[in-house]
């Protein structure tokens, strides 16, 4: 790092401090992934274990392998941490899949979280948002706006490869961890979000890893299973396809199709008017 990127990166975390200090409590969003463990770690050594609580909301849409690395990673540092139910496969808006089924699923975390952090006494509930995520189209959003969720990582200007390099130098093991939205994100716009379906994907996901690949999706498409591996890793990939379908196989899909573009951030958008979609946020 230059040393003009460093001093950046200082002013950025001490602006990160000064949000902190001006919510003086608060309830933390906790997924279990860069952002958000970062962003626990960083608010204990501002805030005190007494103001701050690192919230988890589980669901068939959480891989259970989050919730653990949520829950190994406020032990090991010693973050206040409460793991609660979320149940947004029983709003039909969101089971429905449309293109802005993140606005219901977080609409039903963020009422869940206030209510935690009342109870509590915690002033201002946080999320995990970056400086890079508003370039994306997170229909989320609008629901952390309605619930007065703050975004301290992006009010500080934050961008991902800053939070993993800060995450790095507090020696957090999320720090180079792939990014991991919910099981949801695998299913395209339009079809049913179901339990079943969630398992399978997670399923799926899971074999994977087992096969030592680590940055990829497994896009849910009724019966068939499209399979986005990090594009270094595809000629491997190649090389284990009968192994890999009978994996694949195994969680339930009756075809596996192997993209070979390779994973992408947003592919799950593709197709979608994006440049509308924004404006109506």
């Amino acid at each position: 790092m230059t040393d003009t990127a460093e001093t950046q990166l200082d002013e950025k975390l001490q602006r990160l401090r000064e949000v902190l200090r001006e919510c003086q409590s608060v309830c933390i969003g906790y997924s279990g992934g860069v952002d958000s463990v970062f962003l626990a770690r960083f608010a204990l050594d501002v805030l005190g274990p007494d103001r701050i609580l690192a919230v988890t909301g589980r669901s068939a849409a959480v891989p259970v392998e989050q919730w653990e690395t949520a829950r190994a990673c406020a032990q090991q540092f010693g973050i206040p941490h409460l793991e609660v139910d979320t149940d947004e496969l029983a709003d039909p808006n969101y089971a429905a899949n449309p293109s802005n089924r993140c606005y219901f699923c977080k609409t039903e975390l963020w009422t869940v979280l206030a209510r935690v952090a009342d109870e509590h006494g915690l002033r201002v509930v946080l999320d995990g948002a970056n400086a890079d995520d508003a370039a994306d189209y997170r229909p989320g959003a609008r629901a952390g706006r309605e619930h007065n969720v703050r975004s301290p990582l992006a009010e500080a200007n934050l961008t991902k490869a800053e939070i993993r390099g800060a995450s790095r130098a507090y020696d957090l093991p999320t720090w180079d961890a792939p990014s991991s939205p919910c099981l949801a994100s695998r299913l395209p716009y339009g079809l049913a979000v179901t339990p079943e379906r969630l398992g399978q994907v997670e399923s799926a996901e899971r074999e994977l890893r087992l096969l030592g690949f680590r940055e990829f999706r497994v896009r849910h498409h009724g019966n068939a299973a499209r399979l986005e591996l990090a594009p270094s890793e595809l000629e491997r990939a190649l090389g284990q396809a009968a192994s890999l379908v009978g994996r694949i196989r195994g969680a339930g899909f009756a075809r596996v199709l192997l993209d070979v573009e390779g994973y992408r951030r947003g592919a799950l958008n593709e197709g979608l008017d994006l440049i509308q979609l924004k404006a109506a946020r």
